[in-house]
């Protein structure tokens, strides 16, 4: 069972539409301590980084277990900026620390409007379980004005104003900064791709 992770921050109801459309089976966890039977777990998220204060030391603690017991997690959006060191839009917030590096604001210039919102193209910088079957310069649909740096983790990259990571993997860590959810053909492989993952961990 895949924990969908509710810190009121998610858009929950698109996630839950798309995991289904994937096959997968999960649940909303109420309680840090439901995470232990999961086989899985999703971290969406929206908006501003500080809503991740609401993922507190026990939420932390438990999903770092599970994660060190091989359970795979999905970071989708803002629960993948989670994934870093922290971010600069909310300084002093320390983020989940799998993943190296602080999350910045993008850049906007001339006609490079920010937020980033709408269908932009993946480029693979790596093979990838997370990416199988989804081709190079798929398009998937962003939209944020903070972006997290290109690092070792990073399998695909996108571009608006500056080269960001558009998709990071550790392990059975994965990050997706798009929403694939609302990504077409491409997006319901990648949530397909992460529920054999769980499958199979």
């Amino acid at each position: 069972m895949i924990a969908l992770v509710d810190y009121g921050a998610g858009n929950l109801t698109s996630v839950r539409k798309g995991l289904a459309a994937a096959g997968a089976e999960f649940q909303t966890p109420a309680s840090p301590a439901e995470l232990a039977q999961s086989t899985g777990i999703v971290v969406p998220g929206v908006g501003h980084f500080a809503a991740t204060s609401a993922l507190r030391e026990d939420w932390r603690s438990a999903i770092q277990d599970r994660i060190a017991a091989g359970v795979p997690l999905l970071g989708v959006c803002l629960g993948m900026q989670w994934l870093f060191d922290g971010s600069d839009e909310a300084p002093g917030l320390p983020g989940l620390g799998i993943v190296p590096g602080v999350v910045t604001r993008m850049a906007g210039s001339g006609s490079i409007k920010i937020p980033h919102v709408g269908w932009n193209a993946l480029s693979a910088v790596r093979p990838s379980r997370i990416l199988d079957g989804v081709a190079d310069e798929a398009q998937v649909y962003f939209t944020h004005s903070f972006a997290a740096p290109v690092t070792n983790e990073t399998v695909a990259t996108s571009e608006h104003g500056a080269t960001f990571a558009a998709v990071i993997e550790r392990h059975r860590v994965f990050g997706v900064q798009f929403h694939p959810e609302k990504s077409g053909d491409a997006g319901l492989r990648i949530l397909r791709n992460f529920v054999a993952c769980c499958q199979n961990a």
